[in-house]
């Protein structure tokens, strides 16, 4: 199943159509992501995997891979790190993303396959699918729903689906 993120703030769920915040960047071609541009990367990205804050509802019902956050997560958003968009333990002595967040936002991340396989360094980093901010604020570059819909989302996939981000 694919599930589709359009430039308008729209988002296609399971043959309904809802909201979502993009990039406040608006999207670009994939080829043309950089790192820290604020831009959501147009393609489709199969959901690697789910990460959640234990202590802010639990593990979420789904048939795709989960992992509760623990307060030293992290995320390496440094292009000239080793580790550079992964997964990593803070602190960490190149620039990373706290995912362990107070703003509710990360409390459930699904883990986008945008430049992972490998990495290529500076072509965009922490790439996810996450919770929306109230008024549905733009993004630095993510896919953001309400936690509604990422909970029906989530029940809906599983290994192999993906979310496309498309120009409306």
């Amino acid at each position: 199943m694919i599930f589709t993120a359009l430039s308008d703030g729209s988002f296609r769920l399971d043959g309904r159509t809802t909201r979502c915040a993009l990039g406040k960047g608006g999207v670009i071609a994939a080829a043309d992501k950089r790192e820290g541009d604020g831009k959501s990367p147009l393609g489709v990205w199969a959901i690697r995997r789910v990460l959640f804050r234990p202590d802010k509802g639990g593990r979420p019902e789904t048939r795709l891979p989960t992992k509760a956050l623990e307060r030293d997560d992290g995320w390496c958003d440094a292009p000239g790190d080793p580790a550079y968009n992964r997964a990593v333990k803070l602190p960490h002595p190149a620039s990373a993303e706290q995912m362990w967040r107070e703003d509710d936002v990360y409390d459930l991340v699904c883990i986008l396959a945008h430049n992972d396989d490998p990495p290529v360094p500076g072509l965009g980093s922490a790439i996810f699918m996450h919770l929306a901010r109230p008024g549905y604020e733009p993004t630095e570059g993510c896919v953001a729903l309400s936690r509604e819909d990422m909970l029906e989302l989530l029940s809906l996939a599983k290994l192999g689906d993906a979310v496309a981000i498309e120009q409306a």
